[in-house]
């Protein structure tokens, strides 16, 4: 009896070498087109068997699993199963797995062979593994398979003619007669299978492979790894106040001395005004924070270049669950820690729309670096640098900060899962990089950038809006006796808007410093700084750093409530504008900027009336 042509499928876990193996045995015969009614790829070509039988090779989607939780591992699935639209089911399926990532994905693999269809597996990337410290017995893992297993090394086209002969020997096996399907097992049971596979299979292996699995059992473990994280992260905010001082202080005294010289060497009017009172004390009061800045982002990228970023998202998964998201959400959510801009655009890769959309709405209440000057000053000005036990009083404020910020998201987050964004959750699973020593040259390059973009937004966002706001301070001018803010433009706008933020304990000149902070969050603390040194009526005062003005000038009451503030308030204009553009419209955005701007005004008035109660006003 004449057959069809033959079709076989490679499936396997995302980043098993698939496509190269793909490559490696179609050649230029193949074509790529996208599965009807999905925008998912569609890659088939044409591969040869030894008797010169040509064979139509499909590259499916990467999945962890039949049962779909995204577009792609939906298309894998309806292909294996022939339920695709225009997609023939395959008479072969050829399961390829990562040699160096054996035990991970091997569980998929033994869901596929639950099918009982015609099989081969291909071991992929043995050369990697071997460079690794890990010797692999195909032989050993065939036998516990039950099928074919054929080592390979796609770039190099190793074990492709092995691979096309069993092919060729299961596809002679197709019959008429329904596929026998092997005894279904639950995922916990696949797991400790796929974990008594690989260990069977590994033949040897360097102390250094069983280095790195048994830091994986400790800084995974459901109960040590997330203490391990909290306690590392919370090392990080130590550093970021204990470290910055001796490098805070020099670039603190270089901008004094810069105003000094400017004030010394030009006659008193209001060029001079404008560069020591705006462009000085503006800019240089935000970046005065730039070795903190580094030292976090420092901590950040060590964390990604370890491996050890993925391995906290994979610790976080279960805390997400909780609020009805996924692991998937905190790469999004770190990465806003850094800026929320970046943060939203990374929501892409999560497959869930709600899950999404969630996301997105929370990712402004994560601390973003803008963020830590209006900390730093705040802190330095009101909290006592002293010991608690074995750790700094200001850095445990703010890792507090940084912990109600990230309560805060996940509360909302819970509270957005039950509402607006309902939903079920859905599934997370990821491949965990392996361990390695950061580079030098790669930690530099990676903080010289992040240095560059800080000091750009000074030199340019930063220094226009100071300059606006001085100009704004300055006209009209006050006559004798009246005071400059009062009289001027923006201290007119600022006693409109204090009537509003007056019961959370704001006064003139923080509802003055709220409106540009809209362009920048690091903005506020130059607008405070501009507006003290127009205010102040003696250069005695004037020679005040701004935290002492702040001490001078704000209770402790006040001071906790603008920190409240600034946990909740609405990120600059360029987070609105990008959650516009990933939502397609203005309904979200104006949701977010809703929410924010209320829990910001709830929590910092609830601050202020605690502390005035407990009589820190």
């Amino acid at each position: 009896m004449s057959r069809g042509p033959c079709v076989a499928a490679l499936v396997g876990n995302p980043n098993a070498g698939k496509s190269a193996l793909f490559n490696a045995l179609t050649g230029a015969r193949q074509k790529i087109a996208n599965y009807p009614g999905v925008t998912v790829e569609r890659k088939a070509g044409r591969m040869l068997l030894p008797n010169g039988e040509p064979v139509e090779l499909v590259d499916l989607p990467g999945s962890y699993g039949l049962d779909a939780t995204s577009p792609d591992e939906e298309v894998t699935r309806k292909v294996i199963m022939g339920e695709q639209h225009g997609q023939a089911q395959p008479d072969v399926l050829v399961i390829v797995l990562d040699s160096s990532n054996l035990e991970q994905h091997l569980v998929f693999a033994q869901e596929v062979l639950e099918l009982g269809r015609p099989t081969v597996v291909a071991l992929n990337m043995v050369d990697l593994a071997e460079r690794d410290g890990l010797v692999i017995d195909a032989r050993a893992l065939q036998n516990a398979l039950g099928v074919p297993v054929i080592p390979t090394v796609a770039v190099r086209r190793r074990g492709l003619d092995e691979l096309a002969q069993a092919v060729a020997e299961a596809r002679d096996r197709v019959s008429e007669t329904a596929p026998v399907h092997r005894p279904h097992v639950t995922l916990p049971e696949r797991r400790l299978l796929a974990h008594e596979m690989a260990h069977g299979a590994i033949l040897s292996e360097t102390a250094r492979h069983r280095i790195h699995a048994r830091m994986d059992k400790v800084l995974l473990h459901p109960w040590a790894g997330p203490p391990i994280l909290f306690a590392l992260l919370f090392v990080v905010f130590q550093a970021v106040f204990s470290w910055a001082a001796p490098f805070q202080d020099a670039l603190d005294g270089l901008a004094g001395s810069l105003g000094d010289l400017v004030k010394t060497e030009m006659a008193p009017s209001l060029l001079r005004d404008l560069l020591t009172d705006g462009v000085i004390a503006g800019v240089g009061a935000v970046v005065v924070f730039l070795p903190q800045i580094l030292i976090l982002f420092f901590f950040i990228l060590t964390m990604e270049a370890t491996g050890y970023m993925a391995r906290a998202a994979f610790l976080m998964d279960r805390l997400m669950a909780g609020v009805g998201l996924s692991g998937r959400s905190f790469i999004p959510l770190l990465s806003s820690f850094a800026c929320a801009v970046p943060g939203i655009m990374s929501t892409r890769s999560i497959t869930d729309p709600k899950d999404r959309l969630t996301t997105i709405l929370i990712a402004p209440l994560m601390t973003c670096s803008a963020r830590l000057p209006v900390y730093a000053v705040i802190i330095a000005a009101f909290i006592p640098n002293r010991q608690v036990g074995l750790v700094g009083l200001q850095g445990l404020v703010l890792f507090a900060l940084y912990v109600v910020g990230i309560v805060g998201a996940m509360a909302v987050a819970l509270v957005l899962r039950r509402s607006v964004t309902r939903g079920a959750a859905s599934g997370f699973i990821m491949e965990l990089p392996k361990y390695q020593l950061p580079t030098v040259k790669d930690l530099a390059l990676g903080l010289f950038q992040r240095a560059w973009v800080f000091l750009r937004r000074a030199g340019t966002m930063i220094f226009t809006v100071t300059v606006a706001l001085w100009i704004l301070l300055n006209f009209p001018r006050a006559e004798a006796g009246q005071d400059q803010v009062n009289a001027s433009i923006a201290g007119h706008i600022a006693n409109g808007l204090a009537v509003v933020v007056e019961p959370i304990g704001f006064n003139r000149d923080i509802a003055l410093a709220l409106i540009p902070a809209m362009a920048a969050r690091e903005v506020a603390v130059s607008s405070l700084a501009t507006t003290y040194a127009v205010g102040a009526g003696d250069d005695a005062t004037q020679a005040k750093g701004l935290a002492d003005q702040l001490k001078s000038q704000w209770s402790l009451a006040t001071a906790l409530a603008f920190l409240a503030w600034f946990v909740f308030a609405p990120q600059c204009m360029s987070t609105i504008a990008v959650t516009r553009r990933e939502t397609n419209g203005w309904k979200w955005p104006g949701f977010m900027l809703g929410y924010l701007f209320a829990l910001a005004y709830l929590f910092a008035g609830a601050t202020y009336w605690t502390a005035v109660a407990l009589g820190l006003g």
